[in-house]
């Protein structure tokens, strides 16, 4: 019971911290009610005030959040504890098919790469004061892009999307501010929202992208910025088609003071064309990440935006880590410059699985989802049960919840490893794990 939960501290910085505890040991759950202020206050013997401040540092952080008169509570899915628990462990003899990591047999080694820039980087030492991007990792990103029709912009380089994506809210926005979120969509934005203080507003997806309804709805209850996935939209797939990008663009075009922010991570291993929105409002960021198609590990995002957004963006990240460093980023260029990853064929790889399965689960009669990426979206009846009754058959997937606001329940299955031979297997599972009734739309 909360009641009993001794909320420790004097100070508006000991109160918040010792909530936050709680939360990430499982003693605060979400949804539960705080205290009313007065009463927490009395208790402790502090002021009131000091309660209050404690308060709203826990609904900056996306811990609590608070309802008017009906007062505070535990998000139901606080930024303490994030989407990144639920998960299902995968015992032993059990098939993972929801880590949604790449097949590493179609990423490249490194060791030259890393060999050429070290010996690059004892020629050429980068220091203190020097350029924070590689000059041919920005020349090789901005050909990239002009040849996708993204518009001009300086580069920049982070340690991901998503620290790309954490860094541009935090330039334009303030708590309390609400963003436009894919739903359902990537589990990671849905958590870095809240923890920043930000509201969700969920959006619709289908196959072509952010469904316009859902987007207008979104853009005339005020959000500030949307993030919009361009292409292997995870989890489901998506992909942004022509029709659909000029629908968002007009939308947009109406609301011009929206921050932009898109994401094409699945750029490099997609064989679908891009459709970007990048210019259509005023400020606007167009991120790529190389964790998918040439290595997790090397933590690089190269992205472009308008210049007012792309100088708030460097000059905040020169006061804190400076830059990404200059010798992963001509890694980065050497594995660039070699072609060592062919897109047409690790595209065509995981869409040959990707197409297998979803055309095994249309035979057996379950409708699954995925134009692209490495990714199968599967709407169930009973999520909780689908993923028990396929791990006790021996197929570990992801639950849909890591994904979800508001969408209906479904399942994430990565298919990136799935062999030809396991494909009528893991149908049959799945088919048998559906219930009594299977569901026919993810929207």
């Amino acid at each position: 019971m909360l009641g009993e939960y001794p909320i420790q501290g004097h100070g508006a910085a000991e109160i918040a911290a010792s909530v936050e505890r709680a939360v990430g040991a499982g003693e605060l759950e979400p949804g539960q009610p705080l205290p009313p202020m007065r009463e927490l206050a009395t208790r402790l013997g502090v002021n009131p005030n000091t309660v209050a401040a404690a308060y709203r540092t826990l609904r900056e952080r996306g811990v609590i959040e608070t309802a008017g008169r009906r007062g505070s509570r535990i998000r139901p899915k606080p930024a303490t504890t994030g989407r990144e628990k639920i998960r299902v462990a995968v015992p032993e003899g059990v098939r993972d098919m929801a880590d949604g990591n790449p097949d590493t047999a179609l990423l490249p080694s490194l060791a030259e790469a890393f060999a050429a820039a070290a010996a690059l980087s004892d020629r050429e030492p980068v220091l203190y004061g020097h350029d924070p991007v590689e000059p041919e990792l920005a020349r090789l990103a901005r050909a990239a892009l002009d040849a996708d029709g993204v518009p001009d912009g300086p580069i920049a380089v982070a340690s991901g999307s998503l620290d790309a994506v954490e860094r541009v809210l935090t330039a334009h926005l303030k708590p309390g501010d609400q963003v436009g979120v894919e739903d359902p969509g990537w589990g990671s934005a849905l958590d870095l929202v809240p923890a920043l203080g930000l509201r969700t507003v969920p959006v619709g997806v289908d196959d072509e992208g952010p469904r316009p309804d859902d987007v207008r709805r979104a853009l005339e209850s005020g959000v500030r910025a949307l993030i919009v996935t361009d292409r292997a939209q995870n989890p489901t797939g998506a992909a942004l088609t022509a029709p659909r990008a000029r629908a968002l663009r007009s939308l947009l075009r109406e609301y011009p003071e929206t921050l932009l922010i898109e994401d094409d991570h699945g750029h490099g291993i997609v064989d679908v064309p891009l459709h970007p929105l990048a210019g259509v409002t005023h400020h606007w960021v167009f991120v790529r990440s190389v964790a998918k198609a040439w290595g997790p590990d090397l933590r690089l995002a190269a992205f472009t935006g308008d210049a007012v957004t792309l100088d708030r963006v460097r000059g905040r990240q020169r006061l804190g880590p400076g830059w990404v460093s200059r010798l992963v980023q001509r890694a980065v260029v050497r594995l660039w410059s070699d072609g060592a990853v062919d897109p047409r064929e690790v595209a065509a790889s995981y869409g040959a699985r990707r197409d297998a399965l979803i055309e095994a689960l249309a035979a057996r009669g379950v409708t699954a989802y995925g134009r692209s990426g490495m990714n199968v979206w599967v709407p169930v009846p009973d999520e909780t049960g689908a993923v028990a009754r396929l791990l006790h058959a021996g197929w570990a997937v992801s639950p849909g919840a890591r994904f979800r606001l508001n969408a209906p329940p479904g399942i994430r299955i990565t298919i990136s490893t799935l062999t030809r031979e396991e494909t009528g297997e893991l149908a049959d599972a799945v088919a048998a794990a559906m219930g009594p009734t299977p569901v026919r739309t993810y929207v």
